[in-house]
């Protein structure tokens, strides 16, 4: 009997698609309890923009231009964007204090 080599690309991939399957089950969770308790589209999408701009700032230590850079967008956006979704001086002085625990 021939049996193929395990390739260990394929077992990379396998584990990818395990956690891309795990996160869509973790989103669909979210998304369903949002609905639940009546938020609108847009202030699902105004909270969840907040939640992730704070976590990119937090994981480049408070600097917007990386932050932006990890985002995919114009500094100048992410700064509109943090000045209209409200992240203040206490969000990015949480973000620079995450960065020194490092």
């Amino acid at each position: 009997m021939c049996y193929a080599p395990t390739f260990p690309y394929r077992i990379e991939i396998v584990k990818e698609l395990r956690k891309e399957l795990n996160l869509n089950g973790r989103l669909t969770q979210i998304v369903d309890e949002l609905v639940r308790r009546g938020l609108t589209l847009t202030q699902a999408r105004r909270e969840f923009e907040r939640q992730f701009i704070v976590a990119a700032l937090r994981s480049n230590g408070g600097n917007l231009c990386r932050s932006a850079r990890s985002l995919g967008v114009h500094r100048n956006t992410l700064r509109n964007k943090v000045s209209d979704l409200g992240i203040g001086s206490a969000d990015a002085k949480a973000a620079r204090r995450a960065r020194k625990v490092f």
